[in-house]
């Protein structure tokens, strides 16, 4: 795992040619443009969906075997380039990502009518799709999610995940994980004895337990509370699929595709706030989220990877969210943590040591 941090002359070549595309002046902001480099995966997933056969399984290479590779070769961004004053280009990226995702799942449903059996080819549309709705519509349901709750951009918010059978996940997040995260009161912080297998089981049962919790506290107990509703609404959906042609097969195939893209957006979630923790009444700050400067992860996830910027202050949006030097930093970027991630021996080898040096830190600025 030592690979990421060694420097080859390739490795140097590439970072030297990145520097020379996005650093006119130390003054600049970097191009908007590089941000267009996350439709590659709801693209290929299209692509591949339409195309049938082996093709569906373009989505799921990409993201996992080459995702990885890029992390690693493009290095990390070392000189912090000013915000952009206009976040125009960076709305309308946006809204593309949130529309483009229903033109993925179109192209999925249109692919499993055809194919109409549980087929390799089927899995693989099922695992590519899924890894789309989590690099891409997630990532845009997340920042949407925290507008002004009778804003489009936070309809959309909510569409998206009720598309990947996971409503209450923005309830969950804003009114709960933000206030209480690296606390035992948030069940998406993960604590530092656990691996991400464990934090699975615990945390997605968790976080719907805790938006029915919040809706409650609000005044909507019982029945009349959204996240029971929303559940209801996405099992009408799954029932009224089994009633068309092969609607069996597109009805698995969505629970299947969810599924992959509730486990991604967990396993950032994990790598996100892994072993970092406050008392109760401790304030929060950049010390409680890692964070990575990986230029794939940042660039083809729009700027996710600052997180202790979106935690300090939710409403920034994500083109003006500025990395803290200060802070935890993961040893690898979001793809390039993802395999050994799956192996926790192997993770808690990999980051577990980065948890000490990081408390050291915290307690020093203290």
């Amino acid at each position: 795992m030592t690979a990421v941090h060694r420097h080859t002359p390739v490795t140097e070549a590439l970072n030297a040619l990145i520097q020379k595309m996005t650093q006119q002046t130390d003054l600049t902001p970097e191009p908007w443009a590089l941000h267009l480099l996350g439709f590659i995966t709801p693209l290929l997933v299209i692509a591949g969906n339409l195309l049938g056969g082996a093709y569906t399984a373009m989505g799921v290479v990409f993201v996992w075997f080459v995702g990885p590779v890029l992390d690693i070769f493009m290095g990390e961004s070392r000189n912090p380039r000013p915000a952009r004053e206009s976040g125009s280009p960076f709305k309308v990226l946006l809204w593309m990502h949130g529309l483009m995702h229903f033109l993925v799942l179109a192209s999925f449903f249109r692919f499993a009518y055809l194919e109409a059996s549980l087929s390799l080819w089927l899995l693989t549309a099922v695992l590519s799709t899924g890894l789309s709705a989590a690099a891409s519509a997630i990532v845009t349901a997340h920042e949407m999610g925290h507008k002004k709750p009778k804003s489009f951009g936070y309809k959309l918010a909510r569409l998206i995940m009720f598309s990947v059978n996971y409503s209450h996940f923005t309830t969950e997040h804003n009114h709960n994980h933000h206030k209480w995260v690296a606390t035992e009161q948030d069940p998406a912080s993960a604590r530092e004895e656990e691996g991400l297998w464990l934090f699975w089981a615990r945390t997605i049962p968790g976080q719907f337990a805790s938006s029915v919790r919040v809706n409650t506290r609000k005044g909507r107990p019982g029945l009349r509370n959204p996240s029971y509703q929303w559940l209801a609404a996405q099992l009408a959906v799954l029932l009224y699929m089994f009633f068309l042609p092969h609607g069996h097969i597109m009805a698995i195939g969505w629970l299947g595709l969810s599924g992959i893209a509730i486990l991604t957006l967990e396993y950032v979630n994990y790598i996100r706030h892994w072993g970092l923790r406050r008392g109760r009444e401790d304030r929060q700050t950049e010390m409680h989220s890692w964070n990575t400067e990986a230029r794939w992860s940042r660039w083809s996830l729009l700027e996710l990877t600052r997180h202790s910027g979106h935690h300090l202050r939710a409403s920034t949006p994500f083109w003006q969210l500025r990395p803290h030097p200060a802070a935890p930093e993961l040893p690898g970027g979001y793809y390039a943590c993802w395999w050994p991630c799956l192996i926790p021996p192997i993770w808690k080898r990999w980051a577990g040591k980065r948890i000490l040096a990081n408390t050291l830190r915290e307690q020093t600025s203290n």
